[in-house]
């Protein structure tokens, strides 16, 4: 019986390293291909009017604060490919338009209606996640802190409900959340979730998000000559 599960076995870990591998190929294709496409702007000669350069940076930074408000989506590792591969420059606003991207999915999913998503996941057939908006749509804050707390293990109780925005922060910030629903799942849950306020939320953002784009800038620190 043991051997019968193990082909099962090696078929989800081979799986699981395949799904990691596609990410990880999606981050780096994203992230080149911004790269590439800034780099032709930049050496265009129909774009040596400045202003007309700047404005093409700003779309690609809006570009990227929208794909990493989309869940599952792993903004963090695109942010950090693309400052190894532009270099210290582009990294403050890289971290402007992470934390505008985030601060997007929470507010889409602090005021989504319930009832909208819930036909959303109803035409999905995803009836697990209905019946769980039916039961949580009538409860108050403080009844929903509750509920975590009643649900959550005993070690993670205070992270979860008087902790949370602690919780949260290096949950957004930890390479490799996308297996979580990356940073824009994580704040869109948040947000659904109608637990985290939104002024204390963005500020978790600001310095959850600060650590790598501010000291790269800060202390000019090239990502790429650690690569080399």
């Amino acid at each position: 019986m043991g051997n019968d599960a193990n082909p099962v076995s090696l078929r989800a870990r081979c799986g699981a390293f395949c799904r990691v591998m596609i990410r990880l190929f999606a981050v780096l294709l994203i992230a080149y291909g911004i790269h590439l496409l800034m780099g032709w702007v930049t050496g265009l000669a129909l774009f040596e009017d400045d202003r007309l350069r700047v404005g093409m940076l700003v779309a690609f930074l809006l570009a990227y604060g929208l794909l990493i408000s989309v869940p599952f989506v792993p903004g963090v590792e695109i942010g950090l490919s693309l400052m190894v591969m532009e270099g210290p420059w582009i990294a403050p606003l890289i971290y402007g338009s992470t934390v505008a991207g985030l601060s997007l999915a929470y507010a889409v999913g602090e005021w989504v209606p319930y009832a909208r998503l819930h036909r959303v996941f109803d035409d999905l057939r995803l009836k697990k996640a209905c019946r769980l908006l039916e039961a949580v749509q009538p409860l108050s804050r403080t009844e929903r802190l509750e509920a975590l707390r009643a649900r959550a293990p005993v070690w993670l109780r205070p992270l979860a409900t008087r902790y949370r925005y602690v919780l949260l922060g290096p949950l957004v910030n930890l390479p490799g959340n996308a297996v979580l629903g990356g940073g824009g799942g994580i704040l869109f849950t948040a947000g659904l979730s109608r637990l985290f306020l939104p002024v204390q939320t963005v500020v978790t953002i600001l310095v959850a998000v600060a650590p790598v784009p501010l000291a790269v800038w800060l202390f000019d620190i090239d990502l790429g000559a650690f690569l080399d």
